[in-house]
């Protein structure tokens, strides 16, 4: 817990805009999940190292959030703090055919940037509904394209509260992993080194990626995006499919209609119901098949 100093000195203004006992319901893709102590919004590279400094010295229990996709929290919230990285933290820069990013900057805010300069790579990654900071950290990826294709290096404050920068060959990216994510580092700035490209074709291959999204994902709907990961020589969705589980609901949540691949809060959905429908999900597809399947969401929080 927090004590009386400990908050004094963080609304200090000395650690960015802090705000006490937020649901994170309201800050999640899923719009599911409990309250935080307090929500700290930094605004600066430096105003990140010295707040996870603070709060490590002082052991203090914290998550790093970015645009809440993703993520899973559960009903009864968060002891600690949460760092948000959000659009206080989300400058982007272009000079020739390197992109530079603040992490709390939305993937889809620079691909834009690199399609405006005439740069491809990121038009597969544009739709992922996540800021720069965590996609690196988790290499998130769109048809057969991933951050580690894209990305050439970046800032992050590693264990003992350094500043340091990786290049791609150090961040040992993998499927839906990385350095970042093992040694639990903060990533704080992302440059990306992209391709000189034909702006029309370039936005036409972006648009079309555009188009499969909206005709086979749930984007009208609260979801965390993919809500497993894909299972050696198999997808997830059509295990899930073949289960005979499409729409399939607990309560609030549902195996999407339109690709079971995503489980979606239907509005009156609470985190326990998602977490139910998981493992309920999970039981009858290794039944069916045999695969287990691992969730890709990550799921924090307290009963």
């Amino acid at each position: 817990m927090i004590n009386t100093n400990q908050r004094t000195e963080l609304h200090s203004g000395a650690y960015g805009m802090v705000t006490e006992n937020v649901r994170l319901s309201s800050l999640t893709t899923f719009h599911l999940g409990g309250p935080c102590d307090l929500l700290i919004e930094v605004t600066s590279e430096k105003e990140a190292l010295r707040t996870i400094r603070y709060l490590r010295s002082n052991d203090i229990p914290f998550m790093i959030l970015g645009n809440g996709s993703n993520l899973l929290v559960r009903d009864g919230g968060l002891d600690g703090v949460v760092v948000k990285m959000g659009t206080a933290f989300s400058d982007v820069t272009v000079n020739g055919n390197v992109v530079t990013a603040q992490a709390g900057a939305a993937l889809a805010k620079v691909a834009q940037a690199s399609f405006q300069a005439g740069l491809t790579g990121m038009e597969a990654l544009a739709g992922i509904p996540g800021t720069v900071g965590g996609g690196v950290i988790m290499n998130a990826g769109a048809y057969e394209r991933e951050m580690k294709n894209v990305v050439s290096s970046l800032h992050a404050i590693n264990q003992n509260n350094a500043l340091c920068t990786l290049t791609r060959e150090e961040m040992n990216m993998g499927y839906r992993t990385s350095r970042m994510m093992q040694e639990g580092m903060v990533v704080t700035e992302v440059t990306f080194t992209l391709e000189p490209g034909n702006p029309e074709a370039i936005r036409a291959k972006a648009e079309e990626y555009a188009l499969r999204r909206r005709t086979k994902q749930p984007l009208d709907k609260y979801s965390a995006g993919s809500t497993f990961k894909r299972p050696q020589g198999h997808f997830a969705g059509a295990l899930i499919e073949q289960a005979g589980l499409r729409g399939y609901a607990i309560r609030g949540a549902q195996v999407s209609e339109k690709h079971c691949g995503f489980l979606i809060n239907n509005g009156e959905a609470k985190a326990a119901d998602v977490l139910e429908l998981i493992a309920y999900v999970q039981d009858t597809v290794k039944k069916q098949s045999g695969v287990d399947l691992e969730p890709e969401v990550r799921i924090i929080g307290k009963e």
